[in-house]
């Protein structure tokens, strides 16, 4: 990696709980590729004065994560359709003070669930009504599902969502028997619900495939439940690596390719 100077780029992210995974993924293919940018994960008290920051000090990049994703949109000036199509953002890209937005969950989401071959007769379970999950079922709506039902302890989230892509909510588990089972919480989530198990061991046996987007770690307990039972997984460690090479992308204007993208994968994993 080049030694910082004036001319470093500087990337940042945005979140309640900030991780060391996009940092290291980021670093890690600059330093690959001799690129003179730098990434930094920060959290905030004031998104608005953050995202200011971002426009005022020339700040390239800007990933988000929860709980920011929704709070963002009024303070940028341009929706990508990824974004605006399920008013969540998780990607800033600032061009001499324009911010645009636009959403690589989407994205990365739409292609695990094309990737690993899920059938979109299949009836789904998703868990949660937050900002990723808006990308989560949105993808889904657009890989042409159509049996969906939304969890959801927050009524008006949750009710919102299903009714905005034509899906069902309620605010407790149906019964097991959903093909899918998402979770979209921070269940299993390094930190307090760290150990929490999102669906029961019943939903997790009758399902075909299991996915977490947690990410950190991305051995949940329900990905490792699924997994002693056999069934296939798609974890929060593929859609992280996804979406980042995206941002990536937008940042710095260069496609990573496969075999570099699992190298800095590997590498946002270690100790």
């Amino acid at each position: 990696m080049p030694e910082l100077s004036k001319d470093t780029t500087l990337c940042i992210s945005l979140a309640a709980r900030p991780s060391n995974i996009g940092t290291r993924f980021h670093n890690h293919l600059y330093a690959e590729l001799g690129l003179d940018f730098v990434y930094k994960a920060f959290t905030t008290t004031d998104i608005a004065a953050a995202i200011g920051g971002v426009r005022a000090l020339g700040i390239r990049g800007c990933s988000v994560s929860m709980p920011f994703k929704e709070a963002v949109i009024p303070l940028v000036d341009h929706l990508e359709p990824s974004a605006a199509a399920i008013g969540s953002v998780n990607t800033i890209v600032n061009d001499k003070g324009r911010l645009t937005a636009s959403n690589t969950d989407y994205e990365a989401i739409a292609n695990l669930i094309a990737h690993h071959g899920l059938d979109p007769a299949a009836p789904v379970l998703v868990r949660g009504s937050g900002g990723m999950a808006k990308a989560v079922v949105a993808a889904f709506r657009g890989a042409g599902f159509r049996d969906l039902t939304i969890v959801a302890r927050n009524t008006d989230a949750g009710s919102a969502l299903a009714a905005a892509y034509g899906y069902a909510w309620v605010p407790e588990d149906s019964e097991p028997g959903a093909a899918v089972i998402v979770n979209v919480t921070p269940l299993g989530m390094h930190g307090p619900d760290a150990d929490t198990l999102a669906f029961t061991p019943a939903h997790i046996a009758a399902a075909d495939t299991v996915f977490d987007v947690v990410a950190l770690p991305a051995e949940t307990p329900l990905i490792r439940a699924a997994r002693a039972v056999n069934t296939p997984v798609i974890t929060g460690a593929e859609v992280i690596a996804l979406q980042a090479a995206r941002q990536f992308a937008l940042y710095t204007g260069i496609t990573p390719t496969p075999e570099q993208i699992a190298r800095a994968s590997a590498y946002s994993r270690t100790d």
